[in-house]
């Protein structure tokens, strides 16, 4: 299997879980944060369903400069329109792998925000870093959702939720 096979199909596993995830959140709820220093779960639960557009931007673009490209997303104010916004955001990022150059996987890929640089890696490192924030800012998600007593989904087998205790 290429490097390119295994990529599309880790996205497309990842993306059941974060389906699953982001079906769940209540809207009633978007405003919530289990902390002050903690995102609201408006902007947790948007942020997973816009990380896949990170694909097409590492494999378009060379860097991301936060002082030059200040961070937006749209306001999401339905579980729907999240689900939504994810599913567009995932046919992109399908897109964007179905017709990338893996030959320019090895290039470097800089984020930075002006002068100072947090990282600098190959391409293919970042959409690898890509997924793991996917993962990383989904379980972040599944804390908040607990914390607010939402039964979890399984990501890689059954959550505690899922299983009966006798």
């Amino acid at each position: 299997m290429t490097v390119l096979a295994l990529l599309q199909q880790e996205l497309e596993k990842e993306a059941q879980t974060t389906r699953k995830m982001l079906s769940i959140v209540p809207a009633d709820q978007f405003d919530w944060q289990p902390h002050p220093k903690s995102m609201t779960l408006r902007s947790l639960s948007t942020h997973v369903a816009e990380l896949p557009t990170w694909v097409r931007m590492v494999l378009e673009t060379d860097e991301l400069d936060f002082e030059k490209n200040p961070y937006s997303v749209p306001k999401i104010n339905t579980t729907a329109e999240l689900v939504d916004f994810f599913e567009k955001n995932l046919l992109d990022s399908r897109d964007a792998l179905a017709t990338a150059d893996v030959s320019t996987f090895d290039k470097p890929w800089t984020l930075r925000a002006g002068e100072t640089i947090y990282s600098s890696d190959p391409k293919i490192d970042v959409i690898r870093m890509t997924f793991s924030q996917i993962i990383h800012h989904r379980a972040q998600l599944g804390v908040f959702l607990r914390l607010l007593n939402i039964p979890i989904p399984g990501s890689y087998g059954p959550s505690a939720d899922d299983m009966s205790f006798a």
